[in-house]
């Protein structure tokens, strides 16, 4: 990949995470605190540990990117949901803004992490890939645990679509 490709390829994967991460931030933090350690089966994670590896994980695998390596740290420790959405409120967002201003250069470098050597700029679909898919697991937990659902990506029961008054 070159980089004019990387380039391009890292503007529309960003833009792209800059969505979800909204859409992620309101299903963890509709994560109930009296109910975080629900799990629907034993061999389910709790809905915390889930909400945490949600978190710690986007902001590692990012800032991964823009360090141009992987390099496995401890696991990151909250006491409580709103940990979790304060730490993801502040280091997504910073963790983002250092890729984004990563140059096309670094973005085409091939990095390896685990089976994989890629481009830095390829990885930014494992984060896209990775939170979605757990974030889907989080959001099945939230009415059984008595929580609200929120609206992903159209309305849901307790969250119903708006349309714009133009629309209408």
């Amino acid at each position: 990949m070159n980089p004019e490709q990387a380039a391009f390829v890292a503007q529309m994967f960003t833009q792209g995470l800059e969505r979800e991460y909204a859409i992620t931030r309101k299903i963890l933090a509709a994560v109930p605190e009296d109910n975080k350690h629900y799990r629907p089966d034993e061999n389910s994670r709790t809905a915390f540990a889930l909400a945490s590896h949600i978190a710690s994980s986007d902001v590692w695998f990012l800032n991964s990117i823009a360090k141009g390596e992987f390099v496995r740290e401890g696991s990151k420790e909250f006491g409580s949901v709103a940990e979790i959405v304060a730490y993801y409120d502040k280091e997504f967002p910073a963790a983002l803004a250092k890729v984004k201003a990563l140059p096309a250069e670094k973005l085409a470098t091939e990095i390896t992490f685990a089976i994989f050597n890629m481009p830095a700029v390829a990885y930014l679909g494992f984060v896209n890939n990775h939170s979605i898919h757990h974030r889907g697991q989080l959001a099945v937990y939230l009415r059984p645990m008595g929580a609200k659902v929120p609206a992903i990506y159209g309305g849901s029961f307790d969250e119903p679509m708006k349309m714009p008054a133009a629309a209408n």
